[in-house]
């Protein structure tokens, strides 16, 4: 948890949790216009009631407090998120076009929507106590349109998907000479099984789909802001919102603000460092918000998870160098859409630093009960122990010995375990969980010796091997699969299939490692022939 963000719990008025609720269109006011530097950059908010300028009575949106993060002399602020819009409405009723009015080049434009665009399209279902406002959008990231005779406005409109009208608001901010940003969106407070939500619907995952597609920069407020509230617990997390599970009162406004704050210093690269207040620069930088990490599509289907280096996910997952994991094509090699298929490979990591830098204590709060965790690691645990380069590897073997180090690169003190340890803690706390875990040793490099590629039967792949059989876990041996592959291939085809001397292969590559992956995992998923 950020040091900023232990603060603003002491802010919150105690007469603001007893307050009701109250309609989010009623109690927005119209965003504030003009008073911009016109000698300044600007970042402007475009969103709903969770960035508006509110009042905090009882609730605020993030942009308010979002100003006290940035030096005045330096960049302007122009929060002109309205309360109770969708990305439908906000362009329907013109707020777009003004704010598009305002903007010049070499701005900034967060973009942040979803809240209400899976209310009704038109009119509210037969029964609906609800007021009408007919703003939803249609679900997902396609072209495909309905015409309505809308209700509320008397006027015959095209609606589209979610989804187009992100992509029609980056297009227009970009047609301006101005940079847009896709920001998903805030946490509500709703909690299972001591998991806070992790995004509402499918909205999350949409956004940063459209901003991988569009090639823009995108901030996870979601991924930022929900692992905040988890490390806070659910008590401390009430406090920080007023009266109904979405809206956030002051001291909650202010740490949504510092969360967006961290994911755009966490950019690579951010274009933000140089507008920082004192407050501002506090704020520690979203380590991995620029890897733009999966998470479940679904909170109802069963996830399939996967951990491990950048064999499984190279990078941002989006081919860079011409390097692809083969967890970035899993997904279509299994064919399974029942299941969420979600890669959390870290590229540079390995079974040590996985765990010690919090990449797994993230990914097991995305995971739960029924669940499938698929393990890889193995190509970078034969790096030194300690240095100010890595300092990411372990100890040979599957024994319970240990080395204390101070590490070089941490500057923390560390005790260092075998490399067959962390992966046992993987499988045992996944199955504390409830998760099922599969057991992978490492695909092979393109090393050959006597006309066949080398194994590692005695090195990280036995050892993932042995670990497997100790622990009662499903193994897939991808070491030998993936190797017998590249055997009857022979070594100028598989030379094709590897983007760098020896270690990640291509696009090629990665489908043909992620085919193998997928026919021995197949069987071993509920209702396979084991």
């Amino acid at each position: 948890m950020r040091p900023s963000l232990k603060l603003v719990l002491f802010l919150l008025p105690l007469a603001a949790l007893a307050q009701t609720p109250a309609s989010d269109l009623a109690i927005n006011p119209p965003a504030l216009t003009g008073g911009l530097n016109p000698a300044l950059p600007t970042i402007f908010i475009a969103g709903d009631s969770t960035a508006a300028r509110n009042n905090g009575n009882p609730i605020q949106g993030w942009g308010v407090p979002f100003a006290s993060f940035f030096d005045a002399t330096k960049v302007n602020i122009a929060n002109r998120a309205r309360g109770g819009r969708s990305s439908r409405t906000y362009i329907t009723e013109g707020l777009w076009d003004q704010l598009l009015g305002e903007v010049k080049a070499g701005d900034f434009v967060l973009i942040q929507f979803g809240h209400n665009d899976g209310g009704a399209i038109n009119a509210e279902p037969p029964g609906s106590t609800r007021p009408l406002r007919a703003r939803g959008s249609l679900p997902g990231l396609g072209e495909n349109t309905e015409e309505i005779d809308n209700v509320l406005t008397k006027k015959h409109e095209v609606v589209h998907a979610f989804g187009w009208y992100l992509r029609k608001m980056i297009a227009d901010v970009r047609a301006k000479g101005a940079t847009p940003l896709v920001l998903s969106l805030t946490v509500r407070n709703y909690w299972h099984d001591g998991k806070i939500e992790r995004g509402s619907g499918p909205f999350r995952e949409w956004d940063r789909q459209v901003a991988e597609a569009a090639k823009v920069q995108f901030v996870d407020v979601s991924r930022i802001v929900a692992d905040d509230y988890q490390a806070l617990g659910p008590e401390k997390v009430a406090t920080l919102f007023g009266p109904d599970h979405t809206h956030p009162n002051t001291a909650g406004a202010v740490t949504q603000a510092a969360g967006v704050v961290a994911g755009l210093k966490g950019l690579r690269p951010s274009p933000f460092e140089k507008f920082f207040s004192a407050k501002g620069a506090a704020v520690a930088a979203d380590p991995i918000g620029w890897l733009n990490l999966p998470e479940p599509a679904s909170p109802t289907r069963p996830t399939i998870l996967l951990i491990g280096d950048s064999t499984v996910r190279n990078g941002r997952g989006d081919g860079a160098g011409g390097q692809w994991g083969w967890g970035d094509y899993l997904a279509e090699a299994l064919d399974r859409p029942q299941y969420n298929l979600v890669n959390r490979a870290i590229g540079g990591l390995s079974s040590r630093t996985f765990r010690t830098q919090g990449h797994w204590a993230r990914a097991l709060t995305l995971l739960k009960s029924g669940d499938i965790l698929l393990i890889q690691f193995g190509h970078n645990d034969s790096s030194p122990v300690n240095d100010t380069q890595r300092a990411r590897g372990t100890l040979g073997g599957l024994g319970e010995e240990t080395q204390e180090i101070d590490n070089l690169l941490t500057k923390q003190h560390e005790v260092v375990h075998s490399y067959g340890w962390y992966l046992r803690q993987y499988v045992r706390e996944a199955r504390a969980a409830g998760v099922t875990p599969i057991v992978c040793s490492p695909v092979p490099r393109k090393q050959w010796r006597d006309g066949r590629v080398v194994r590692s039967p005695d090195g990280y792949a036995g050892w993932a091997r042995q670990v497997a059989e100790q622990e009662h876990a499903a193994f897939i041996d991808l070491n030998e699969l993936v190797a017998k592959r590249y055997d009857l291939l022979g070594p100028a085809r598989v030379d094709a299939l590897f983007a760098d001397p020896n270690t990640h292969t291509t696009k090629a590559g990665a489908e043909l490692n992620a085919a193998i992956v997928a026919e021995a995992l197949a069987p071993l998923l509920p209702g396979g022939n084991h």
